[in-house]
């Protein structure tokens, strides 16, 4: 995502659609909210940082020094987070980090280039999510844990188990979000290179107008529709892995 979200009419749809989930019960026991915030947790600051390093590392990598010099060549969350973006992912179930600037024109095949600097993220979530299910998978084999998914837990390695599920879920959840082809997601960036789309006049009415388009389809669940069918299958996919690794 290259491109921020801070912006009043977005920041009214944000609270808009908090308002809705408000409406919906959604907080009508805090404390358990809370709680099952607490297990999601580590899965939205790994994926945010890793994702936003992604990036920034390849950008490097392919000769742009900027993400060098604004610090963005670590996995400290603090220099990824965005405050707004966390807490829409808490609140609303999408976020962002911050967005990592770079400079084409420091590119030696700028459309090559950039293409692969906005596969970076997602594919860094694809790893991430192959990585903690391989981890869940050897977890529960060796720790006698029955259920990977349950919130309402007892026990230390259900609490474990939990959160390392939600890594897995989180981290696809930013990789299809990413990948819808909506400006400002990874999505349109990669469709822009593939097919030069800056050649046509409308690309540019399309990229100012991103932010708003895209939160306009989050809030009447468009994107929704889109990226369920696709999550339900990649975690199948997963929890077979993590079936076969556990035994």
């Amino acid at each position: 995502m290259r491109q921020f979200f801070n912006n009043p009419v977005t920041i009214m749809l944000l609270l808009f659609m908090v308002y809705s989930s408000v409406r919906s019960g959604e907080f009508s026991d805090p404390v358990a909210w809370f709680m099952d915030k607490l297990i999601i947790l580590p899965g939205i600051i790994v994926g945010l940082s890793f994702h936003e390093y992604a990036h920034a590392y390849v950008a490097y990598r392919l000769g742009d020094d900027t993400p060098r010099f604004q610090n963005r060549l670590t996995v400290n969350p603090a220099r990824h987070i965005d405050p707004i973006g966390f807490i829409a992912l808490l609140f609303v179930g999408f976020g962002w980090g911050r967005p990592v600037e770079i400079n084409p024109r420091n590119f030696k095949n700028m459309r090559r280039d950039e293409l692969l600097v906005s596969i970076a993220g997602v594919t860094m979530n694809l790893i991430l999510a192959a990585v903690f299910a391989v981890i869940l998978g050897l977890f529960i084999r060796f720790s006698g844990v029955t259920s990977s998914t349950a919130l309402g837990m007892e026990t230390i390695p259900q609490i474990i188990s939990s959160m390392l599920y939600y890594c897995i879920y989180i981290n696809l959840v930013l990789m299809i979000f990413n990948l819808l082809p909506i400006p400002p997601l990874d999505g349109f960036n990669v469709v822009t290179e593939i097919f030069d789309l800056r050649r046509y006049d409308w690309w540019y009415t399309v990229y100012n107008y991103g932010n708003i388009i895209l939160i306009a389809l989050i809030a009447f669940n468009f994107t929704s529709r889109i990226m369920y069918p696709i999550l339900v299958r990649l975690m199948g996919i997963f929890e077979g892995i993590i079936t076969a690794i556990a035994g």
